[in-house]
């Protein structure tokens, strides 16, 4: 995830200056926390925002409830740590559907924010993870694609879509869908509402007629991440004229800087319930503020991997290949390819290792833009070889690799780089045979944190693709 990444890598940079001393004094901390000051000024968080975060690290660094049994880099982590989760919110607060169904969901925000996409993503989200029954309407009227682009979208996600007309008013559209999602025992109804280049009387005026029509349980606000404080202002400015419960933070992968996640709970008082983190219809993200401070201050988010883990991992794959290892037979490259698949639905070994403890900054692993064209043109090799060549790579001559690589549109180069990469792979499986996958799990213990050295186990302070 793009987003923070500018603020992370400033952020442990500085907090490395503080690591070494003996105790935290005003002195000490005074160099710190003006560079934490302009990390975030540079991240585009609101001033107010930062003045206050600012002041509250140096009473609570400086305070006499710091925990002795922790050096001064460490007390100084946790209590940013601490401060960061406080100003997105502390925990996670899910949607509120306690209602008679169906619940009702609003949706609003300002035309290019991503709104309608949000709104499939949404349902995506409740269909697939919370076994929700969902009807989807769209209530814009003004833009002609709209309607059109939540009917395709409802299809893909298995979503009732509630037909409407551009000639409709757009109160009548919604008290319609109302009425029919509850003829059809729906358990939820999203609703999409017109958006506008900027907030403006007649746009209010339409929605909270909506509003009062529908009676949602839940009123979100889509925020475009990539704008920053412009989306702060937006959403403060509907949150004046609707009933906010929260806030969709879109386009979250364009936006390196993140000062528009840290300053909405602030400025708002409405929690950021979702992030946008991708294109793709399942790229929805419930939003964990500890989670978030903990990847921002390159701790990674070991949670949020064990979920992805469960939720994209083929089971019956993973069950396999587990099988074979346990049994000591040959891992080949039907296999790689198998686990090539599954790192690429997980966001790629760059989404994978952001969210792991003390690797997220790693220079080998984000000086690769192009890992997943990696991937790619690593499956387009295995793909260009025969099945007994998968199973068995080492009769692989000269003119057999010469087939591949015209076949596949590769190199040479890229096609025993692959082969040797295999190799090595297929040498780690041999030990994890038996005990191996305990001693690599302890190994897995040895990486550091962002305030020390250290390196990936097996791989002596070098990753490589």
């Amino acid at each position: 995830m793009a987003i923070f990444q500018n603020l992370s890598d400033r952020l442990s940079n500085t907090l490395k200056k503080i690591s070494g001393k003996a105790h935290l004094s005003e002195e000490n901390i005074k160099e710190v926390l003006r560079e934490v000051r302009m990390a975030l000024l540079e991240a585009d968080v609101a001033l107010p925002v930062v003045k206050k975060l600012i002041e509250d690290l140096k009473q609570k660094a400086l305070g006499k409830d710091v925990n002795q049994n922790l050096n001064p880099s460490q007390q100084f982590l946790k209590i940013v740590q601490l401060e960061l989760e406080s100003l997105m919110g502390e925990c996670n607060e899910e949607l509120n559907l306690a209602a008679q169904s169906p619940a009702v969901v609003l949706v609003a925000g300002l035309q290019g924010a991503g709104k309608t996409t949000s709104i499939a993503k949404l349902a995506n989200f409740l269909v697939k993870r919370k076994k929700k029954k969902v009807m989807v309407v769209s209530a814009d009227i003004y833009r002609p694609a709209a309607i059109k682009q939540l009917e395709v979208l409802a299809g893909q996600v298995g979503a009732e879509f509630h037909p409407s007309q551009l000639s409709e008013n757009p109160v009548d559209i919604v008290s319609g869908a109302l009425k029919s999602a509850k003829i059809k025992f729906m358990d939820v109804l999203l609703v999409d509402t017109a958006g506008r280049l900027h907030v403006d009387d007649e746009l209010m005026s339409e929605i909270k007629l909506i509003h009062a029509a529908v009676n949602p349980i839940e009123t979100l606000f889509v925020a475009d991440a990539m704008i920053g404080q412009d989306a702060v202002i937006s959403a403060k400015a509907f949150n004046n004229s609707l009933p906010l419960t929260g806030v969709i933070l879109t386009k979250v992968d364009g936006d390196a800087r993140g000062g528009a996640a840290l300053s909405i709970r602030q400025v708002t008082g409405k929690p950021i319930k979702f992030l946008g983190v991708g294109e793709k219809i399942d790229a929805l993200e419930p939003f964990y503020p500890e989670r978030i401070a903990s990847r921002i201050l390159g701790m990674g988010d070991v949670m949020s991997l064990i979920e992805e883990v469960e939720e994209n991992v083929d089971r019956k794959k993973a069950d396999h290949l587990a099988k074979k290892v346990s049994q000591g037979k040959k891992f080949d490259l039907n296999d790689l390819r198998d686990q090539l698949q599954q790192m690429k639905s997980m966001g790629g070994l760059s989404g994978m290792m952001e969210k792991l403890p003390g690797l997220g900054n790693m220079p080998q692993i984000n000086a690769k833009p192009d890992i997943a064209n990696n991937f790619s043109r690593m499956e387009f090799i295995i793909d260009s070889m025969t099945p007994i060549e998968r199973r068995k790579p080492e009769i692989l001559n000269g003119s057999r690799k010469r087939r591949i690589t015209k076949g596949s549109g590769t190199t040479l180069q890229d096609l025993n780089r692959l082969l040797k990469q295999h190799k090595q792979m297929g040498m780690m499986m041999k030990k994890m045979k038996g005990k191996g996958m305990q001693r690599m799990m302890k190994g897995m213990s040895d990486v550091s944190s962002p305030l020390g050295g250290g390196s990936f186990p097996g791989g002596n302070g070098k990753f490589r693709l």
